[in-house]
């Protein structure tokens, strides 16, 4: 069976090289952090975002505990506020929307930010560039917010980016991504 989090790694890592920035939009616990921070190495740089303190405490010991390479800035704000802190071209982004493993699931992502930040990530895009977007079906507002990527992503000219969607066609509920790449 395939295992969704290899998948994405491995797309990921077609595009993202040592030394390249990358964006972490949806930091939760840091293991894409982790991820994005061991690929792209001393001379690479990781900007993480979420709106909970608890996601950063988590993060940054995570970040630690594993050896990650001091190569990471970790914020306190929404991913939509992206190009607040991120002046540069990425190379990799990743959201992984919903809630914060491990919380209570009170605070989710929300379409409201969701689509700026994916709209900021795209214009964040440097040449052969990809974005990746975990979406969470299961719940209301996982089920709301994928429908709502899915729609603007298929409104976009195929000539600016191409949007792939990659689910398990006989588990409508179960999480699915979507890869954003750009040409070359």
């Amino acid at each position: 069976m395939i295992d969704l989090l290899d998948l994405q790694k491995h797309f990921i890592l077609t595009h993202l090289k040592e030394g390249d920035v990358a964006v972490d939009f949806t930091m939760g616990n840091g293991h894409d952090t982790e991820f994005l921070s061991k690929t792209v190495g001393e001379r690479g740089h990781v900007f993480a975002f979420d709106v909970q303190e608890q996601a950063l405490t988590s993060t940054s010991e995570h970040l630690r505990k594993v050896g990650c390479p001091d190569n990471y800035t970790l914020i306190l704000d929404s991913h939509h506020n992206v190009k607040k802190y991120v002046d540069v071209p990425i190379k990799a982004g990743m959201f992984n929307l919903g809630y914060l493993p491990g919380s209570d699931k009170t605070v989710t992502t929300m379409r409201k930010t969701t689509l700026p930040a994916i709209e900021a990530a795209i214009d964040l895009m440097d040449r052969d560039a990809i974005i990746l977007v975990a979406v969470y079906p299961g719940h209301a507002e996982g089920n709301a917010e994928g429908k709502m990527v899915c729609e603007y992503l298929s409104s976009l000219s195929r000539y600016k980016v191409c949007a792939t969607r990659v689910n398990i066609l006989n588990s409508p509920t179960s999480p699915f991504f979507i890869l954003i790449e750009n040409k070359p």
